[in-house]
């Protein structure tokens, strides 16, 4: 397991880059490239408070328990710190972004054509893995 931790600690990163989706208002106009960090740039620009609180639900939160599971795995940290790993899982909102998306593109926007990007499938294996990890690291030592 802690193998696949360390593995989220480079992947989660990759997939914020990565395009969950290319998005038209029209199919003939061309397509732009959406991933985590490119919505969280465009949040920046209209609403600051809001950016802030989003990046760190989506992006700070979800790491830093990554974080904290490999230092315990690697007996840096000791497992009773997991109540404390387990509200960072809590607040970390990637699985409601992805959730809220599925959501988007199921439903459609009208006249806009959508298409998945390949950060759509990394993104969500990361998150899943992330669950499972988070259910396999043992509670004691």
């Amino acid at each position: 397991m802690k193998y696949f931790n360390l593995a989220l600690l480079i992947l989660f990163p990759v997939a914020w880059f990565a395009p969950l989706l290319r998005a038209a208002l029209l199919p003939w106009f061309g397509m732009d490239e959406i991933s985590v960090v490119s919505g969280l740039q465009s949040l920046w620009g209209t609403d600051p408070a809001l950016a802030l609180l989003v990046t760190f639900l989506a992006i700070f939160a979800p790491y830093a328990k990554t974080i904290g599971l490999a230092l315990i795995h690697w007996n840096l940290l000791k497992p009773s710190t997991l109540p404390v790993l387990h509200i960072l899982g809590k607040l970390a909102m990637a699985d409601v972004f992805l959730i809220a998306l599925y959501v988007v593109l199921a439903k459609g926007i009208g006249h806009a054509t959508i298409e998945t990007g390949w950060g759509l499938y990394l993104f969500t294996a990361c998150i899943l893995a992330s669950l499972a990890i988070s259910f396999r690291t043992p509670t004691q030592a």
